[in-house]
Formats: structure tokens, C-alpha cells, sequence
């Protein structure tokens, strides 16, 4: 095994790097994931997630964890219900009840972390450590984190979409995606937005409504938590010139009231509370035939490596496939030396971050495209 004696550092504790260091650890590597939040309760990140059964379900399934999942996952949750600008609902698979098969299971993704996180071996994660630097020492590198340094022999960037390890690995710079996103979470959402949280199915499903090329989704968490995504064809760098102070709730609801004015009063529900936390997020992705030269002790996974628009739920699904792919070349006894087995990795999952890639901008194209309704009904019956 090209990690026998190695020391690793996994530079984020997001799904993509969790699994890694799980997969690792049961191979027997020593492992170290650096983490920025201070402990494991301090946010609940993000909403449900759907596993797709060759990538996240698979990547649980090496882990041994699928028991846990089953446990923790969200039955029906990925239901889902499509609306047109006026209120009219054009597809309910909640009414399919049996019929309806379950092939991406959903399941919130603190819990996914809390599942993971217990998995690893105890002060496996250490915490608070915003990273800063690293610069090489001997075959590795030295980390510099706000409150630390440490040394690896190996390090894997799993720290996300603005990765500030992944220009020590490549140049590309991402391409705006023409897709800007506002995301909200109402909380208490059965009581600060009932109408919202009655299509979600009282919070067991997914809705999607589309319309004036622009598209507004929802999905719910199981501690009652509404989280929805406004889609709109906006300048890449409308949100600093918007003026809109996306902090101040108030002026995020004027621009919600115009900027989709036309489509029925129920949906103004969504910010009608105070219960509101809003974040803008321009989408973008990286080239379709990205490739840099392999390094013998560094690589990245995840956002970092292939960043995307959600409009195709494989983000995590394509961080938790890049962990066990990885994993399982480092712990290979295929290769000679770390260059060849990350050689391998990488050419892998270029190739089919490529076509994924490829795949979700279609995907975002089509839901804001002029007849998005049809095609996207379309897409769901398998036409």
C-alpha cells in the first residue's frame, strides 16, 4: 500500500472528506481531518440530500454504514411536486402512494455528518483549524491553520467550492454559470410559512416550480426547517451590484416581491416571517476538459476538484464517489508509488466530473429555459 507509513490530512470535514477518512481509516492509514467549525453542533449544514445508489449509497456501503443510513434516512422525502407560477399543481407523486419507487433516498445532511463523524476513530477530527498556507517540508507539506500547523505526508483538499488548497494544485478558474441562486431557510416553517410547508407534503417532499425562466424549489429538513432556492438568469456580479443588502431580511423581501410578482401571492410566503436566514450564491463550474499534472503528495476531491450547480443532486454523490475511488487507489497494492495511484484517481474522475458536468448544465438550462414545465415533466416520465 503507497500510504504504508504515511502520514494524511484531510483538509474539510464536509461529506466528501468524512468518507475518505472513514474508508482510509479501515484500511489502517493514519489519518487527521482538519476541520474549521469549532465543534460537530455548531450548524446544521445544508438541507436533505438524495443518494444515488453508484455513488453515495455505494460509498456507505464500503464504509459499512449503510445500517446507520437506514435509520437515519428520510422515507419519501424525495417525492417530489411541480407547480406552475400561478399555483397549479402539475405533478404529485405523493398520489402515486405504493407505486412510487424509491431509488434516491433522501437523508439531511447533519445527520449524513453525524453518521460519519461517528464512524472514525476517537480525535480522528480536529477542530478549529481555519486553514491559512501550507508550504513543502521533506516529501510533504506543512499546514498552516490559524491556531496550528501540522505536517502530512499526503494532503487531500476537501474543503469545498472556494477551496484555498486547490490553486496549489491548478490555475482553472471556474466559469459562471449564468445561474444565480438565493437561498433561504424558514425556520419553524409549519407556523411561519403553513401554505409552503402544506406542498412540501408537511415536510416529507421535494417542490419545484418553474416558470419566466426562472425557478423557485423547496425542500425541508426534519427539525421542521423550510430551505428554498430562487433560480434566476442574472450577471455574475449582480449580487455586488444589485444593492440589495442580502443580510437585512426586509430588502431581500422587496426584491422577492418584484422579482416575482407575477406568480401567485402564496409564494411571498416565504419570507413573510422573521424566521428567515438568506444567502446569494452565483453558481459556477469548471471547465469540461480540466486536467493538471498529478502531484506525488497532493489531490482534491469534492467541490473543490469539480464544483457545479445543484440542479442535478450530485454534489455530494460526487464527493462521496471521488472518497472511495481515491481510497481505493491509495490503498491499492496496484500501484508502486502515490504518483500513479492519484494519477489514476484523477484521470478517473476528470473524465466523469466532465460528463456530470455537462449533464447538470443541461439540467439548469432546461429549468430555466421557456418551456421549462414541459420539459421538465418530460424528464420525470422518463421521455
Amino acid at each position: 500500500m503507497v500510504l504504508k507509513d504515511k502520514k494524511v490530512a484531510i483538509v474539510g470535514g464536509g461529506p466528501g472528506g468524512l468518507t475518505l477518512a472513514r474508508l482510509l481509516q479501515l484500511k489502517g492509514v493514519d489519518v487527521k481531518v482538519y476541520e474549521r467549525d469549532v465543534h460537530a453542533e455548531i450548524r446544521h449544514q445544508g438541507s436533505t440530500l438524495d443518494l444515488h445508489e453508484e455513488s453515495g449509497l455505494e460509498a456507505l456501503r464500503r464504509a459499512n454504514l449503510m445500517t446507520q443510513f437506514k435509520t437515519n434516512h428520510r422515507p419519501n422525502a424525495g417525492r417530489f411536486v411541480i407547480l406552475d407560477k400561478n399555483g397549479n399543481i402539475l405533478l404529485d407523486e405523493h398520489a402515486l402512494g405504493d407505486d412510487y419507487e424509491e431509488t434516491r433516498p433522501e437523508i439531511d445532511r447533519q445527520a449524513l455528518r453525524t453518521i460519519l463523524l461517528q464512524s472514525l476513530n476517537p480525535d480522528t477530527i480536529v477542530w478549529d483549524s481555519h486553514f491559512v498556507a501550507m508550504e513543502p517540508k521533506g516529501e510533504g507539506w506543512l499546514l498552516h491553520f490559524k491556531n496550528q500547523t501540522a505536517y502530512a505526508d499526503f494532503v487531500v483538499a476537501a474543503d469545498g467550492a472556494n477551496s484555498k488548497i486547490r490553486p496549489y494544485i491548478t490555475a482553472i478558474k471556474p466559469i459562471y454559470s449564468d445561474i444565480t441562486i438565493i437561498e433561504g431557510n424558514v425556520y419553524n416553517a409549519a407556523k411561519n410559512a403553513p401554505k409552503m410547508w402544506e406542498l412540501t407534503n408537511n415536510g416529507a417532499g421535494s417542490v419545484m416550480i418553474l416558470g419566466d425562466n426562472q425557478s423557485l424549489s423547496m425542500n425541508t429538513k426534519a427539525d421542521g426547517t423550510l430551505s428554498f432556492y430562487s433560480g434566476n438568469k442574472f450577471p455574475e456580479n449582480w449580487v455586488a451590484e444589485s444593492g440589495i443588502d442580502f443580510k437585512d431580511k426586509k430588502a431581500v423581501e422587496v426584491w422577492f416581491k418584484e422579482q416575482f410578482g407575477s406568480w401567485h401571492p402564496m409564494y411571498q410566503e416565504l419570507l413573510a416571517s422573521d424566521e428567515v436566514s438568506i444567502v446569494p450564491r452565483p453558481m459556477y463550474h469548471f471547465p469540461f476538459d480540466q486536467t493538471w499534472e498529478t502531484l506525488p503528495n497532493l489531490t482534491m476531491l469534492g467541490d473543490a476538484a469539480h464544483r457545479m450547480p445543484p440542479y442535478a443532486g450530485e454534489g455530494v454523490n460526487m464527493a462521496m464517489q471521488d472518497a472511495f475511488e481515491l481510497a481505493e487507489c491509495l490503498t491499492s497494492s496496484e500501484f508502486d508509488d502515490i504518483t500513479d495511484a492519484v494519477s489514476k484517481y484523477e484521470l478517473n474522475m476528470q473524465k466523469r466530473a466532465s460528463e456530470v458536468t455537462q449533464d447538470t448544465l443541461q439540467n439548469t438550462q432546461i429549468i430555466h429555459s421557456d418551456d421549462a414545465i414541459e420539459k421538465m415533466l418530460a424528464m420525470l416520465s422518463g421521455e
